[in-house]
């Protein structure tokens, strides 16, 4: 569709397109996971008729007045505190007009950042989750943090698009355009596994991390300063004494060595 094209535009289409196909891979409950593009009144309406399915939808506060989520929270005696200057409430209400929705909603102020400088006024910002899942069964807490996730998979589409350089499909052929994504596919795995190894303790110096980006790969491993010398009858790639990536890029070319 156009990029100009609103993502909640069709979406039902899509819905009741999928879903049948869900439901012939498994007879599980299924959790539906949304963004707050799809927080409309439509969707919701038509996921309540579904049978076995749940869903979890980001809440899109449009003109809610943060402060008003604010005094709620103050009204309820809600307030936890995160760190100095950063205190934070979680609230729970069902929708009157939707029985059997609850909206989970996280009220955050801060009167100063990170690092202790204060702000000239409080900041209030909203976040918040609607959702079909039993408050008896799920708590709020697992509410956000089965949505954390999303971001998770979120953070992949974003590598496979710009890290790799796939933003736009080179070609109008669907069949060209398949060739081209089963080779990107190809090397979105091979750099992934060459990543696993950047998390160990002689990888070059970064924040600790599960998992480093596609990026950051070939920066450190892709990317690394060598010279292809010829010696001996001999062809040597030859690093730096200092090279910060060599001890990982020795050991993956190992591992490929010995497994061909």
């Amino acid at each position: 569709r156009p990029g100009s094209q609103h993502a909640n535009n069709g979406f039902l289409d899509t819905l009741k397109r999928v879903l049948p196909r869900a439901r012939s891979l498994t007879d599980k409950p299924i959790l539906l996971r949304l963004d707050s593009a799809h927080d409309a009144r439509d969707n919701r309406d038509f996921l309540r008729e579904q049978d076995q399915i749940d869903f979890l939808i980001k809440w899109n506060p449009r003109k809610q007045d943060p402060l008003a989520w604010a005094d709620k929270a103050q009204a309820q005696k809600a307030w936890t505190l995160e760190r100095d200057g950063k205190m934070e409430a979680v609230l729970s209400e069902d929708l009157p007009d939707e029985p059997g929705l609850r909206r989970i909603v996280k009220v955050t102020v801060r009167t100063s950042d990170a690092a202790g400088q204060l702000y000239l006024e409080p900041e209030v910002s909203l976040e918040g989750w609607i959702t079909s899942l039993p408050v008896d069964e799920v708590s709020d807490q697992q509410v956000m943090a089965l949505y954390s996730d999303h971001a998770t998979s979120e953070q992949f589409h974003s590598e496979f698009k710009t890290d790799l350089d796939l933003e736009r499909l080179p070609s109008g052929k669907f069949d060209t355009n398949n060739l081209v994504m089963a080779f990107a596919t190809m090397g979105y795995n091979v750099l992934r596994w060459m990543g696993l190894r950047l998390t160990a303790p002689d990888a070059p110096v970064r924040h600790p991390a599960k998992r480093r980006r596609l990026r950051t790969v070939m920066q450190e491993l892709m990317t690394m300063a060598c010279r292809l010398v010829h010696s001996g009858r001999q062809w040597i790639l030859r690093f730096g004494r200092h090279c910060p990536g060599f001890a990982v890029y020795r050991d993956l070319y190992g591992s490929l060595a010995a497994s061909g």
